[in-house]
């Protein structure tokens, strides 16, 4: 082959050919990379190479009309680095972004940037690249070179880039940011960019008297979200909904912001202001079903169930969060009091999020209609054609059964299920309180010392034991100690402090127990805390305000047994 023919190809390709592109074999268009270069960009501009270094090049197109783009890469980077030519370190760095090559992009973007000094694009790609790779102080020298040239900087991508970073990383990295400033102290981006950082760094009211200093003027849209969101996290939202209203006024086309406001209606639970918002953006963009299926939940909170109908269905008819659509379609209807419609649309719901809480409303609405049997058998069924979610299944039904009061079907289903995952802590857990309703204690403690073997702080099960030696022994000091422990692992537990509260009062600790039993009774005012701390007032001689307390938690709860056992253990009666 005459040489000097493939150097002139060579050279051909190279001037003439900037994107791999590659035929499907149906002679379906070519797809285009990220490096194509339009007609109306600038043609690159190569040096006088080697042969050899022709020769590669021309090698790393050929691979690339061939798919074959690690090669290409090899060869462009190594020639990158041997020929210091800034066309050839671009064109490997294009490529290795568009493979996702971390460190051959932060390798030919050095290299492009430092053999072309003046080109913001470069500097600009180093210091993203840099960023990638945690090396903050040089990411920030490179985009204070593009800030001098007045481009588009990536600051806000640097501060991001370093929220999961150690703190001695983030506050080197805002020195920096601080250094910047006290050169550019009206550059609005750079403040945006330390407002971001702040932000990550857990220090929100500092980033919003940041932002406060920007100019409402021509403020851009990301800066009017970020003061949003930082007005939301410090409980705002006053603050927050007319600077929304305002940006949207500068930028009414803006998707961002139109959909922050709704949201932050929705938080502000002005759901008719938020259901016109979204269904304005709807009309906008028609094909979005993320959408839709907002506002068929808004309208959903808002009670309208007719209205929620109309959009659920129509993300069905367009395959759209189909699973969601259909559990939430049996909500709407549950709620129109269409039991069969609600019975079928949770029945149509799939594996996925969506699916256990589908069949545990089903099976609530079955059990509730006397239909327990028809319950049973359709969980069976999913048991059997989804058995990665038999485990959970199991312990639906037990759970419908036990409500029923049918504790000896709902044991009997349990120890079917132990016998299929005898391991499993759910399942023994569950076993552990039905055997407390068969007075089995012996079992119940054995569970619930199996689960704590393998998870020591597992403060459920600790809490259960303690309570249960507490209410239904004399081991005061063991169930003490247990309940103690699991009050260290989740203090404002409600169901933790009503045990704590319990136990006191059982070792004849009256003060420390209404102290314990009123917190918990304002965390979760329950009709159990509330049987325990009537008690634990009626043995101090409060019996008007007992009497009170249970009269109210009555309204609340007519059918509870415990308050029911109480009245009639301490008075005599079951009724006030």
């Amino acid at each position: 082959m005459n040489r000097s023919f493939v150097l002139l190809t060579a050279a051909v390709l190279l001037s003439g050919c900037q994107t791999f592109t590659s035929s499907a074999p149906d002679g379906t268009p070519p797809v285009e990379d990220p490096a194509v270069v339009t007609p109306e960009a600038q043609p690159q501009v190569y040096r006088a190479f080697s042969q050899e270094t022709l020769l590669s090049l021309l090698i790393a197109e050929l691979a690339g009309q061939r798919n074959r783009f690690d090669i290409a890469l090899e060869n462009y980077a190594v020639q990158a680095e041997a020929t210091q030519d800034a066309g050839v370190a671009e064109r490997g760095f294009r490529i290795a972004e568009y493979l996702g090559a971390e460190q051959p992009a932060l390798e030919t973007s050095l290299l492009w940037a430092k053999n072309a000094p003046d080109n913001i694009d470069a500097q600009r790609a180093a210091a993203v690249q840099l960023a990638r790779a945690g090396r903050y102080d040089e990411s920030m020298a490179f985009m204070e070179q593009v800030l001098q040239r007045q481009g588009d900087t990536h600051f806000d991508f640097l501060a991001l880039s370093a929220a999961e970073t150690d703190p001695d990383t983030r506050a080197g990295l805002l020195q920096s940011f601080d250094r910047l400033q006290a050169k550019y102290p009206e550059n609005s981006q750079l403040q945006f960019g330390k407002a971001l950082l702040l932000q990550q760094d857990g220090r929100p009211q500092e980033a919003l008297e940041l932002l406060e200093q920007q100019p409402s003027k021509d403020r851009p849209v990301a800066s009017i979200l970020l003061h949003a969101r930082l007005l939301q996290s410090l409980e705002r939202n006053d603050k927050a909904l007319p600077l929304l209203e305002s940006g949207i006024e500068k930028h009414p086309e803006d998707k961002r912001l139109r959909l922050t406001y709704a949201r932050l209606l929705v938080a502000e639970n002005r759901l008719d202001d938020a259901k016109g918002e979204f269904a304005s953006l709807l009309q906008q963009y028609p094909n979005d079903d993320d959408l839709r299926f907002s506002l068929a939940l808004v309208c959903l909170e808002a009670k309208a169930w007719k209205e929620a109908i109309i959009y659920l269905e129509e993300l069905v008819e367009r395959d759209s969060h189909s699973d969601a659509a259909h559990y939430n379609l049996g909500r709407a209807y549950e709620e129109l009091d269409d039991i069969p419609s609600a019975l079928i649309e949770y029945a149509l719901v799939g594996p996925g999020n969506d699916y256990l809480p589908a069949q545990a409303r089903q099976s609530d609405l079955l059990f509730k209609q006397q239909r327990g049997r028809e319950a049973s058998n359709r969980l069976r069924q999913a048991r059997e054609s989804q058995p990665d979610y038999a485990i959970q299944l199991y312990l639906i039904e037990a759970e419908a059964w036990s409500k029923q009061q049918d504790t000896e079907r709902a044991w009997q289903l349990i120890q079917q299920a132990l016998e299929q995952f005898p391991d499993d802590l759910n399942l023994l857990y569950t076993r552990a309180m039905l055997a407390e309703k068969r007075d089995d204690l012996p079992l119940l403690e054995q569970d619930l010392r199996f689960i704590l073997e393998r998870e020591p702080d597992n403060a459920m099960a600790l809490n259960a034991l303690g309570y249960t030696l507490a209410d239904r022994t004399t081991r005061y000091a063991e169930a003490k100690q247990l309940i103690e422990q699991a009050h260290q692992l989740n203090p404002q537990d409600p169901a933790i402090l009503d045990s704590l509260g319990w136990v006191n009062y059982r070792m004849g600790n009256l003060d420390e127990a209404e102290r314990l039993l009123r917190q918990a009774m304002q965390e979760f005012p329950d009709h159990e805390v509330a049987a325990h701390l009537g008690e634990v007032l009626w043995a101090q001689g409060k019996q008007k305000e007992a009497r009170a307390l249970w009269r109210d938690a009555l309204k609340q709860q007519p059918d509870s047994d415990i308050l029911r056992s109480t009245l009639l253990r301490l008075t005599g009666a079951e009724k006030l």
